[in-house]
């Protein structure tokens, strides 16, 4: 049974079984082959050297639309944003998916500060294509889903939705679990002197 990240000395740290690990790694390659960028088409050297993409529209499917949605509401200016920052922002994402389907492939998963950033953000781009698969757009879609996946067994689902539900459930227990041992990891915030009522200006430099 998986064991929730927790801080240690070594880094954040999970235990996961085979068929667990298994199944992200699949996730983050499945979502790799959904945001990979195409080859430069371009000829121009300086554009494929800043890595400015020749095809700006809107992606046609809803999941990858929702990982890179429309920085305005102008389309001309979506259109143009779009050309400059989509494929570094496609660049990153693989990245990070790639390096936590590497990190996987151990027992424990064991990250580090940088590690556990990928990860995080690999678990949430999964949890964003899960869900719009099963069209969670609200508050009440989310817990609709959670209450669906809290109610049955992984070896009694027989049918995709409840699949997909079941492992949108385990994504966001387990990308929970991260934040909350990343924040734990955090140095603690300096304090500072508590000002007395009779004297306004204490420890203030003169």
């Amino acid at each position: 049974m998986a064991q929730p990240f927790r801080t240690t000395p070594q880094g954040v740290t999970a235990r996961l079984e085979p068929q667990e690990r298994g199944l992200l790694r699949r996730l983050f390659e499945d979502v790799v082959s959904m945001v990979e960028p195409e080859q430069v088409a371009s000829d121009d050297p300086l554009e494929q050297l800043m890595g400015i993409s020749e095809d700006t529209g809107t992606p046609p499917d809803p999941a990858v639309h929702r990982l890179f949605p429309d920085a305005s509401p102008d389309s001309g200016r979506a259109e143009e944003f779009r050309r400059f920052t989509e494929r570094s922002l496609r660049e990153e994402k693989v990245g990070s998916l790639r390096r936590a389907a590497m990190a996987v492939e151990h027992d424990p998963v064991r990250l580090d500060e940088a590690a556990a950033v990928d990860f995080s953000r690999a678990l949430n781009d999964v949890r964003l294509v899960l869900a719009t698969r099963l069209h969670i757009d609200t508050e009440e879609d989310a817990h609709r889903i959670e209450q669906v996946a809290a109610s049955v067994a992984v070896d009694d689902v027989d049918d995709a939705e409840t699949y997909m539900s079941v492992v949108y459930g385990f994504v966001s227990w387990l990308q929970n679990s991260l934040v909350e041992a990343m924040l734990l990891g955090l140095p603690d915030l300096p304090e500072f002197p508590e000002e007395s009522p009779e004297d306004p200006g204490a420890g203030r430099p003169e």
